[in-house]
């Protein structure tokens, strides 16, 4: 074929990648492996294949993990721990660093090996997921070197318990693995069943880079494997990626065990077209968006928003796009779209096809025999219907017409996850109008899975919590370095029933719903007394009815997230005027019933922290981060949304009005359930809060037990965090029922906290307040 003919048809030939080098480095293994522990590899045991997706051949053997295998390299990792961590910030970014060069050395080794154990082109494997590996520990060695003077006050976890996916095997590696060393943690790391070769060879990289024995300990296996490591006892945080309903099984697993937890799940990305778009970009984008590496992303451009005027036009495009996508061998370079991991997930994909209704078009390109399915595309489908829904993990695309811009973001929001997004037009008003809207942990603007090491990324909902790269990811593998005392419960006085009450009109205090005083469902009350066992008033028992209303009139006051700062800032400046100006009430209320002489010091300290976060209120907006494009990757601080909180019992002012200043102060709308042996200083504060302009519905307070009140706001599915200061130890019961739609959780673990010292304001309630929504906007012609 002559050069004029190849440029007529756009047809070449093959370009296949050697694989010699990669099938070479196998034999020198044996084709086979053990587990990478204490910085040795153990000798093989009982092994499962591991396949090549594309051929069918197999690799290597794999050696599959045991209790005792796991529990060997937790010790490896807790004996390296301290010494990995006293090495300093310093010690470990040259380490980092030698990783990094490490990879670029063995780029070319690890790209075709990452193939041929994947199925994704060599075309994503060279020039995204490898170049992005070497980034991480490029951007995590500069972070480690800044830790100590950027991150005072902080300490790594521990061992760090880290599962990942199959579908970027070396990438998620890299994204769990940096920080967590980084920030002078030890991990133990199981990766997928289906692609362990990459993890494997990264541990040999390990080995040539001076990477202490112990701090990075690999365990093959299946789903069991994963099991034990997030389950065993030497583990003090654990690290997931991959689908919802394990993401919810960890989260049951581990309630109440003290490990921090960070998941990041499955997505339904939405692709929203506007029909002022560059129809012929946004059709390259949306290839990008869902055809790269097979549609086997979690954040993936899986569902089309089209609007109507642009509708048919955009489909003919894509169709004829789709129809020119070359499937094939995924070592050859010209290959579009590779094969899918196993035939397993194969299988998966077309029964989710086959069961789907509207009208559904498969590309009119040649499909090989074997793990192969074709791009598809299905139009005609219902907003609720399954395949709108439902990650299918595949090559996959359903479309559906929006006419405006609203109904573009109903559409866009109506999904259970919220992992991430793309917004096409040439309208930047529009695109940046649209975008703070959708219900996302990233949203790209002209664009799609644009990633960087320095742009945190990660969702909402049932995508999971808690954001890799960035400042904010390092802080996911660190904890305070101060210790805690262990909690001590706090009961009420006791009363004398008996006893007058001082010829005081009897009053039963309500909760305060919607701007509102309302009186408790239940009906009943119990009385509250003071030191000598005088009565001082009555207070409501809040029950699941109560929660149910607070959490519906919290709903209804979405608009306070729409609110400037400067006004939230005023309003919490106001509510410490008014509170100041009652002090003397406030103070007694507080001695009366906590029998101490600290009611005026607590009522001073109070007003201080309103103050503090009315000066936070306009200034904690996020960041501009430095990605390697022409363009702009703003990380924007979101409110979380509806967030209940158990308040401290031992300062019932002080503790309210910590945790409710900073969640108001950043857009969200709280329910508190106040202290619970001293609950009229709350009751006597929502007087406060309605001279004070606070808007129905941003502050709810509903009265009662903690123990009955816990688990109806932590399995509310309108709910979006639950913080839990009580002086009951509700942590485990918290976090397991919050896996119904894993909201964040915030929990004392039965540990007491210093409310009047450093450790009861800051950044910690703001960090808590907050997520994380990172807008990519690239600009150039």
């Amino acid at each position: 074929m002559s050069v004029k003919e190849i440029f007529e048809t756009m047809e070449y030939g093959p370009a296949p990648e050697s694989a010699a080098e990669a099938l070479a480095w196998l034999v020198d293994q044996g084709s086979q492996f053990g587990h990478f522990i204490g910085g040795e590899f153990t000798p093989v045991g009982e092994t499962f294949e591991s396949r090549n997706p594309a051929t069918g051949d197999v690799l290597a053997h794999v050696t599959q993990g045991s209790a005792a295998d796991v529990a060997a390299a937790v010790a490896a990792a807790r004996k390296a721990q301290l010494k990995w961590q006293t090495l300093g910030g310093h010690g470990r970014a040259r380490v980092l660093y030698a990783l990094a060069r490490l990879v670029q050395k063995h780029a070319r080794l690890l790209a075709v090996l990452e193939t041929m154990d994947n199925g994704k082109p060599i075309r994503e494997s060279r020039d995204i997921d490898i170049p992005l590996v070497a980034r991480h520990f490029y951007y995590h060695a500069g972070l480690a070197q800044l830790m100590e003077s950027e991150a005072p006050g902080m300490e790594p976890h521990g061992v760090c318990g880290q599962v990942i996916p199959w579908n970027f095997p070396l990438l998620m590696l890299a994204w769990k693995v940096a920080p967590a060393i980084a920030a002078g943690n030890t991990v133990v790391l199981k990766p997928a069943e289906y692609t362990s070769l990459t993890a494997l060879c990264f541990a040999d990289i390990c080995r040539q880079a001076g990477v202490p024995p112990g701090v990075v300990n690999i365990v093959t296996g299946d789903g069991r494997v994963g099991e034990m490591i997030v389950g065993h006892e030497g583990v003090d945080k654990v690290a997931f990626t991959g689908s919802t309903e394990v993401g919810r099984r960890i989260r049951e697993a581990t309630a109440g065990q003290g490990k921090a937890l960070t998941l990041e799940l499955g997505g339904k990305g939405p692709y929203v077209v506007f029909d002022d778009a560059d129809l012929d970009s946004a059709v390259e984008g949306l290839v990008d968006a869902i055809w790269f590496n097979q549609g086997q992303v979690c954040c993936a451009g899986s569902r089309l928003l089209v609007q109507e005027g642009a509708a048919e036009r955009f489909q003919d495009k894509l169709k004829a796009r789709m129809d020119k996508l070359r499937i094939g061998h995924p070592l050859d370079k010209s290959i579009d779209v590779g094969a899918i991991v196993d035939p397993v997930q194969l299988e998966t994909i077309r029964e989710m096809v086959d069961a789907s209704g509207g009208e559904v078009y498969r590309a009119a390109c040649s499909v090989p025999e074997g793990c192969y399915y074709p791009p598809t595309l299905i139009t005609g489908l219902a907003p609720s219907d399954r395949l709108m829904q439902e990650e299918v993990f595949g090559p996959v695309l359903v479309s559906c017409i929006f006419r405006t811009p609203d109904e573009a973001v109903q559409l866009a929001n109506n999904t259970r996850y919220g992992l991430a997004a793309s917004v096409w037009t040439e309208n930047l008003n529009l695109a940046l109008g649209v975008a703070p809207r959708l219900v996302a942990g990233v949203v790209w603007v002209n664009g799609t899975n644009m990633f960087d090491a320095a742009a945190g990324f990660g969702g909402t909902r049932e995508s999971g919590f808690g954001r890799e790269g960035g400042w904010e990811g390092l802080s996911a593998y660190l904890r305070p370095s101060a210790k805690s005392k262990a909690l001590k419960p706090v009961t009420a006085m006791p009363g004398k029933p008996d006893q007058p009450g001082g010829g005081a009109l009897d009053r039963t205090a309500k909760n305060y719903l919607g701007g509102k005083q309302a009186r408790a469902d239940g009906g009943y009350s119990r009385a509250v007394y003071d030191a000598k066992g005088a009565l001082l008033g009555h207070v409501g028992i809040g029950n699941r009815k109560d929660i149910r209303n607070a959490v519906e009139a919290a709903q209804g006051a979405k608009g306070w997230a729409g609110t400037t700062g400067h006004l939230r800032a005023q309003i919490l400046f106001y509510i410490a005027e008014n509170l100041e100006a009652r002090a003397a009430e406030f103070a007694a209320r507080i001695d009366a019933m906590t029998g101490g002489k600290s009611g005026m010091a607590e009522v001073e300290a109070s007003v201080a922290r309103l103050f503090t976060y009315g000066a936070w209120a306009d200034k904690y907006a996020g960041d501009l981060r430095s990605v390697p494009i022409r363009g702009m990757a703003l990380a924007v601080r979101e409110p979380v949304g509806v967030i209940g909180v158990l308040c401290p019992d031992e300062v019932p002012l002080l503790g309210l009005i910590s945790a409710m200043a900073p969640a108001i102060a950043m857009g969200n709308r709280v329910i508190l359930v106040p202290s619970e042996p001293y609950p009229l200083a709350a009751t006597d504060f929502y007087q406060v809060l309605e001279t004070s302009d606070v808007p129905g519905g941003v502050v709810n307070i509903v009265t009662g037990a903690h123990g009955e009140l816990a688990g109806t706001l932590a399995a509310h599915l309108d709910v979006d965090a639950v913080w839990s200061f009580s002086s009951t130890d509700l942590s485990q019961e918290i976090e397991a029922r919050s896996a119904g739609n894993l909201k964040r959780t915030w929990v004392n673990n039965a540990m007491a906290r210093d409310w009047s010292g450093a450790a009861g304001e800051g950044r910690a309630f703001l960090d808590q307040a907050t997520e994380v929504k990172t807008v990519w906007v690239p600009y150039g012609e």
